[in-house]
């Protein structure tokens, strides 16, 4: 679809629905409060096995999306032959499944355990907060990513996540609860809710604050192509940008494989000597987008059927300017 027509229909950007599209959004938001306010009663293993089935269905029905997944396996993964190959696809799509799940469990009063910070997470988190700038904590979605910013809430960390609206205000109402009542806060850098957002931004990180950024997708925001799971890719430089201007330290962190389980791992990366190599400072924003990419590339390697294979990651996309002052 024509971006000007995209944006024309897009109430982030002061668009209008369609009377197609509204009767259809309308159709989807009451299929999910209907599914939400029947999971309520299922235990949790149930919940996790309703949404594997639905990742089962997805993966059956969603052939453009299937077709992405598999293209993006054989991008990353060339080595690997056909069969195994689509039993990553096949697997990754239930996994997703299960995550929908996972976070619909969370807007239970009970949202089920959360997850441990491995040995020396906390240190290194607690190490950059102590400088006093207050900390990017670039994310990526990968596994349960909604509960790692619960369980960091829980474990103390003064965690904020940047975030972009849904195209459906009401599902941006659903997930502000879904955080809200884990006590993870959210600034909204696009749509009705985002003015503002960059003076928030600056507060939390002079409040010595960690912001939570994801930028494993690719999406409408500034970028840069930088190397992503081994090929050049288009990647936000926000959280780069912001870090250098601010002199916050960088820390990624997601969930990493311990055993059979879980846990939440942090690796510092370092900013020191990275100046403003030219006049925008381009040169230092791209550099640091590169690091982050590197460590995020690791992690979605160490744990690849829980990432999200059927994002057009490599696709051209429009690259969004804003000024973060």
């Amino acid at each position: 679809m024509d971006p000007a027509v995209a944006d024309a229909r897009d109430l982030r950007t002061g668009g209008e629905w369609t009377r197609l599209q509204r009767a259809k959004n309308d159709l989807i938001f009451a299929l999910a409060v209907f599914a939400l306010a029947a999971s309520r009663a299922l235990p949790l293993g149930a919940l996790r096995a309703l949404g594997a089935g639905l990742g089962v269905a997805a993966h059956a029905l969603a052939r453009k999306a299937r077709r992405t997944a598999i293209a993006n396996v054989r991008l990353v993964f060339p080595e690997m032959g056909d069969v195994a190959r689509r039993a990553l696809v096949r697997r990754s799509f239930v996994t997703m499944g299960e995550l929908l799940a996972d976070a619909v469990a969370l807007l239970r009063p009970r949202g089920g355990p959360l997850l441990a910070l491995a040995p020396g997470a906390r240190a290194v988190i607690e190490e950059a907060l102590g400088e006093g700038r207050g900390v990017i904590f670039a994310s990526a979605h990968l596994g349960p990513w909604e509960r790692v910013a619960a369980s960091l809430v829980a474990a103390g960390v003064p965690l904020t996540t940047l975030a972009r609206e849904s195209y459906d205000p009401r599902f941006t109402r659903l997930y502000e609860r879904l955080r809200g009542a884990r006590g993870v806060r959210v600034v909204w850098r696009s749509g009705s809710r985002s003015l503002g957002a960059t003076a928030a931004i600056v507060r939390t990180l002079r409040r010595g604050g960690v912001l939570g950024i994801p930028m494993d997708l690719q999406a409408r925001v500034p970028s840069c192509e930088s190397p992503f799971l081994g090929h050049p890719a288009r990647s936000p430089v926000g959280p780069a940008r912001i870090a250098l201007r601010t002199g916050a330290a960088v820390v990624v962190g997601t969930v990493a494989p311990d055993g059979a389980s879980l846990v939440i791992t942090a690796t510092r990366i370092p900013t020191s000597e990275l100046g403003l190599t030219d006049l925008e400072g381009q040169g230092a924003e791209r550099d640091l987008t590169t690091r982050i990419n590197r460590e995020l590339s690791q992690r979605i390697l160490a744990l690849p059927h829980a990432w999200v294979w059927m994002h057009e990651r490599w696709t051209p996309s429009v690259e969004y300017h804003v000024n973060f002052g």
